[in-house]
């Protein structure tokens, strides 16, 4: 059975993007790789051993166009009211908090809020199948 370890997004700006996953999700740097042309940057919390990599490219100056393939990474908090609360706080603009029923019955309350190279991210209650 495969385990899924981790998820990649590239960053311009590896600093501003460790301090929004650092102050956004509790997320701290387990490894960071530097090669020639670029590094590779750990993070993850003490909820998952799924791990987020941050790839930048060193020398890059033009964002990167996220085009229209990519979706979003998800996090599950215990009160998604309060979290989205708390990032606003923080200046990060967080979407207003949606609810989506299926057949009567509530799947999913969430919001979402971007990274700074524009990546979107959920952030769901916890509750049913987000645990």
């Amino acid at each position: 059975m495969a385990k899924a370890i981790h998820s990649m997004v590239r960053v311009l700006d590896e600093e501003r993007s460790v301090g929004f996953y650092s102050k956004a999700f509790g997320l701290g740097i387990v490894d960071r790789f530097a090669f020639d042309g670029f590094s590779l940057v750990y993070m993850r919390n003490a909820e998952s051993d799924f791990e987020l990599e941050l790839t930048v490219n060193h020398g890059r100056k033009d964002p990167y166009s996220l085009g229209d393939g990519y979706g979003h990474i998800a996090f599950a908090v215990d009160d998604v009211e309060l979290e989205r609360q708390r990032l606003e706080g923080l200046g990060f603009s967080p979407t207003p908090v949606k609810q989506l029923e299926h057949d009567g019955v509530v799947l999913a309350k969430f919001f979402f809020v971007q990274d700074p190279d524009g990546y979107k991210i959920e952030v769901l209650q916890r509750q049913g199948r987000y645990r």
